[in-house]
């Protein structure tokens, strides 16, 4: 794919990363509440005050990362979740976690923008799409293993929760070791006045974070944290069940992404963002239909992960590398952590609000949920007037003269 050699070490970093973070991912919720003793609510709280610090942070961290570049915020980011996630492993009160989970937040809040922010510099402008590509394909491999063998390590009940979490402190210190050792950043463009209200007077970019921060709630929040406990506690699935179903939709993420990054070459990024938001929608209705019929349940479930990982392709696809190009580079550490707070918003929806309304209605919960993710799929669609005639579609890369001649 024509992507540089420390870019592939930095795919390499993700993809060890997202294994210690898949575990954990989808029993965070689980973990506090049975193996911890924690209400539901006040479960739903720690995990939502990891995103909500992010919201906190993730703005400064854009400001450092225009100012001291991308990969050394990016390194401590990782230090920050590493000790915040030790710190839960070992939480033994709803004080603690709350205090390791406000680490974790903020190593939340700077890593994501930051690491997009690499990934944007060391591709070329028209390979980024493919570049993003590839990271997600190793962030969602590494998830999806993580996620089988956190199934595996669950079924111990305490002992398993905490050696979930402890191996993913490890595991974002080898990040941070991939990111020191081999990872160089290009000269820093001169910085230029205004800051964030270059962000802010921009309408094309606003209008994209909104439609991105229903996206990422229903999308990422809604079957990450209130899809498992919903299918451990209303429909009794074990722990190894509730593993492989993140494993499903993390190899649909895997299979799907690099050829649909091919495919959009070319193609309206508009629609390929609302095709995401409605293929969320139906989702969100396959699981309705799985608290319905007991016999269809799990494979409604399945189904409905593997949806939502092809519409994780669809989106992520048109979003980082859309923002990258509507940034000025003086301040796109700015515009992708502001994209990264718009993130960090929709997943704190999800578990803070979502899980009150989970434990009073399941079918509520998931009604709503279609409805706002088809709400974003339209919102996308009128997205596409507000955009530079150069970026409404997916530029295909031009052929070097070797293979041109080919």
């Amino acid at each position: 794919m024509d992507l540089s050699r420390q870019l592939w070490f930095v795919v390499l970093g993700i993809f060890l990363n997202y294994v210690g973070y898949g575990a954990v991912l989808p029993f965070e919720v689980i973990y506090l509440h049975d193996g911890r003793g924690f209400s539901l609510g006040v479960a739903g709280l720690v995990v939502g005050l990891i995103t909500g610090v992010a919201i906190v942070s993730a703005p400064f961290a854009g400001q450092l990362i225009d100012r001291f570049g991308a990969r050394a915020v990016a390194a401590g980011a990782g230090v920050a979740l590493a000790a915040g996630y030790a710190g839960l492993a070992v939480a033994g009160s709803p004080a603690v976690a709350l205090v390791a989970a406000t680490i974790a937040g903020a190593g939340n809040g700077a890593l994501n923008p930051s690491q997009s922010t690499l990934v944007a510099t060391l591709a070329p402008p028209q390979l980024r799409h493919r570049a993003t590509a590839v990271s997600r394909v190793a962030a969602n491999v590494g998830a999806g293993i993580g996620g089988g063998l956190g199934g595996l390590v669950a079924a111990y009940g305490l002992t398993g929760f905490v050696a979930l979490f402890l191996a993913n402190s490890t595991t974002y210190l080898v990040y941070v070791a991939v990111l020191v050792a081999v990872v160089r950043e290009a000269a820093r463009p001169e910085p230029v006045a205004g800051g964030y209200r270059i962000v802010l007077r921009d309408r094309a970019f606003m209008h994209l974070a909104g439609v991105n921060v229903a996206m990422i709630a229903v999308g990422w929040g809604v079957f990450t944290w209130l899809v498992p406990p919903y299918a451990d506690d209303q429909l009794g699935l074990s722990a190894q069940l509730i593993g492989l179903l993140l494993l499903a939709n993390a190899a649909a993420v895997a299979v799907a992404q690099v050829p649909i990054a091919r495919l959009a070459e070319g193609h309206r990024r508009a629609v390929l963002v609302a095709s995401a938001g409605w293929m969320f929608a139906g989702a969100c209705l396959l699981v309705v239909l799985a608290g319905v019929d007991t016999g269809l349940a799990y494979p409604a479930l399945l189904t409905a992960v593997i949806l939502v990982g092809v519409g994780e392709c669809f989106h992520t696809t048109v979003l980082m590398p859309l923002v990258a190009d509507l940034a000025p580079a003086a301040v796109r550490g700015r515009y992708l952590a502001s994209m990264g707070l718009s993130w960090w918003i929709g997943l704190a929806i999800a578990p803070a609000l979502g899980a009150q309304l989970l434990s009073v209605s399941p079918t509520v919960t998931f009604l709503a949920a279609a409805a706002v993710a088809g709400a974003a799929g339209r919102s996308a669609l009128a997205l596409e007037r507000r955009l530079p005639d150069a970026y409404r579609l997916t530029p295909r890369p031009a052929l070097g003269p070797d293979r041109a001649t080919r």
